[in-house]
């Protein structure tokens, strides 16, 4: 299990990728490729505009807050873990790696699952697409790729190893 120290959270607060208003302004960066989504919102944007995403990842909250419907991908298996906030667990870095080799599926994480974009873009092929909100300001969306994946390992390496002790 790793943790994210208070002093780097501020790394996770520019957007991995390109920023768009919303899915349908973005839908044109979105189409070609394997779709990864995290984040209930944009996952149920993505299906109901007719954009599958071959893995999601959802909590059933929005804004960390709100709790809402959760999505699913339609014909998918259904992977659940525990990731609490400012975390990533081995099981949810494990159920990326699942969910990548053997699509569609939904992962469901009881806790937190914004952190999720760092496993899955170490772990997604090259050419995937990563689709995830950003609160307040829409919608990233980022290709796969060597320097994306670079980026995302900095990302990976600003967490601590933790005990999972009492948080779970």
């Amino acid at each position: 299990m790793r943790r994210l120290p208070a002093e780097h959270r501020g790394a996770f607060r520019a957007p991995f990728g390109r920023l768009f208003p919303s899915i349908d302004e973005a839908r044109a960066c979105i189409r070609n490729g394997m779709i990864l989504s995290v984040g209930d919102v944009v996952t149920h944007n993505l299906i109901s505009g007719g954009l599958q995403p071959a893995v999601a990842v959802v909590d059933g909250y929005t804004e960390r807050h709100v709790p809402i419907p959760l999505p699913r991908i339609p014909g998918s298996r259904t992977i659940r873990v525990r990731n609490p906030a400012g975390y990533l667990t081995d099981e949810l870095i494990a159920a990326v790696r699942d969910a990548l080799a053997s699509p569609p599926t939904t992962i469901e994480v009881h806790g937190e699952e914004d952190l999720a974009v760092v496993p899955l873009a170490l772990a997604a092929p090259d050419g995937a697409v990563l689709v995830y909100g950003q609160p307040g300001r829409g919608v990233v969306v980022t290709r796969i790729d060597p320097q994306q994946r670079r980026r995302a390992e900095l990302l990976f390496a600003l967490f601590e190893e933790a005990e999972p002790g009492h948080i779970l």
